[in-house]
């Protein structure tokens, strides 16, 4: 069943959006997605909520696609969830054998109950027959759910945190990076791969966190466009994910990796600045376009012959904390060609690998040492009629209630011109917004 509300104003849908995801909170499975209304080209809603799983699949890698391919035809409705890293050992002779603290499965998808889009000025209610004459209860409870977590933003200075209220770790240490960067490269110079996306884990060991209001303290001072609240019982995605991995409207499938960081400054002059040096800068271009062929290698696999372009080449985009290099690529699809063929062929996504694919993955696996999981996964949702829309996880905070064990993990792309000091401080940027809101959230 489906019923529409309409004619909320900007500030009471933005009310509306906070008492959804507080609402959420007594359900095992809820999932929230978020564009923060961030202006984008392709998008179907600005926030969704999902919860109350009528039918789920969780897997670990094997078979994972086929499995997903069986349960995504055999529902043919809206299901919402996620593909990790390591389903990638499903597609390739690889494996994952680093350490774990998170025991997240490898995939994860469920059939909703009750769905409910915000667009716009409009509430959309999409509720399963058997739950249908719950609406207008839900409607009341939702509207009288208490946002007790929302606090007034606040700047982002880690020097008003108490820091010894939370011991975050890193995992590789400062001078181990620089030996395994070091690495990296020697295997560039030698022609193994042309660039790696390597990533280190920072994290927190008996350690209790509010999830709700981390994630809305991420969200707040971040503002992304592909934001996830994800709650599996006692396991938690916390995301302010700025990039898309792939969405598929129609017969159209586009693609958008990001490449290439900059920081935000105060200044208006000096940000405008730092900005236009990212977009000339011939280091970044590099590791963009690098990217950009392999997303196109990939989509050629299932794209109908002559169809994969580059709609948009290595442009700067502003987000609160950062500028993105980002590409916009693609492709026109068979309408017989199945939705889950067209993941599995470009999965991982080539942002978080490296090129060659296989080989860069191979690389990574022997220096990095933890396992990724969901991080640099894909959390996203299929339509009824085969459509979908999936993030790139970065960004985020993971957190497994049961074992008190919270991780954050970043990464840079490495190239033959890659110094490792600049790639570390690259990665202690990325990660400054989970740290800034972990040592707030104790």
């Amino acid at each position: 069943m489906q019923r529409i509300i309409s004619s909320f104003s900007i500030d009471e849908i933005v009310k509306f959006k906070q008492q959804l995801l507080c609402w959420s909170q007594q359900f095992q499975t809820a999932i929230f997605l978020d564009s923060n209304n961030y202006h984008q080209q392709y998008s179907s809603f600005d926030a969704v909520l999902a919860v109350d799983e009528f039918t789920c699949i969780k897997t670990d890698f094997h078979s994972a696609f086929e499995k997903l391919q069986e349960y995504q035809t055999t529902t043919k409705d809206y299901i919402f969830g996620y593909i990790s890293y390591d389903v990638k050992n499903d597609i390739e002779q690889l494996s994952s054998t680093n350490f774990d603290g998170l025991d997240f499965a490898d995939l994860f998808f469920f059939q909703p109950q009750k769905i409910i889009f915000v667009k716009g000025n409009s509430v959309e209610f999409h509720y399963l027959k058997m739950v249908d004459d719950e609406i207008d209860i839900d409607f009341n409870a939702i509207q009288q759910s208490t946002n007790t977590t929302i606090q007034q933003s606040k700047p982002l200075d880690c020097t008003r945190v108490d820091k010894n209220s939370i011991k975050i770790k890193l995992r590789i240490h400062k001078d181990e990076y620089h030996q395994k960067v070091t690495t990296i490269l020697q295997h560039i110079q030698r022609g193994d791969i042309y660039e790696a996306n390597f990533c280190q884990e920072f994290y927190a060991e008996n350690t209790e966190i509010n999830p709700l209001k981390v994630y809305q303290d991420l969200n707040r001072i971040s503002e992304p466009p592909f934001a996830v609240f994800l709650k599996m019982n006692h396991q938690y995605l916390l995301s302010a994910s700025p990039e898309r991995y792939l969405r598929k409207e129609g017969n159209k499938i586009i693609s958008q990796p990001i490449k290439g960081t900059a920081k935000r400054l105060k200044s208006k002059f000096d940000d405008e600045k730092i900005a236009s040096d990212l977009a000339r800068d011939s280091k970044e271009r590099t590791e963009n376009v690098m990217i950009v062929d392999l997303v196109r290698n990939d989509l050629s696999k299932s794209a109908i012959k002559g169809s994969v372009k580059v709609e948009e080449l290595c442009k700067v985009y502003s987000f609160k904390q950062v500028h993105q290099m980002i590409s916009t690529v693609v492709s026109e699809m068979d309408e017989n060609t199945s939705p889950i063929l067209v993941i599995k062929d470009t999965f991982p996504m080539g942002s978080m690998t490296g090129a060659p694919k296989v080989s860069a993955m191979k690389i990574i696996e022997q220096q990095e040492v933890t396992k990724r999981g969901l991080y640099s996964g894909t959390v996203g949702y299929f339509t009824p009629n085969g459509d979908f829309d999936f993030n790139v996880v970065i960004r985020s905070i993971l957190y497994n209630q049961e074992k008190k064990y919270v991780s954050y993990s970043v990464g840079s792309a490495i190239t033959a011109k890659s110094n490792p000091e600049k790639e570390y401080e690259e990665c202690l940027l990325k990660a400054k917004a989970m740290k800034y809101v972990l040592l707030k959230s104790v």
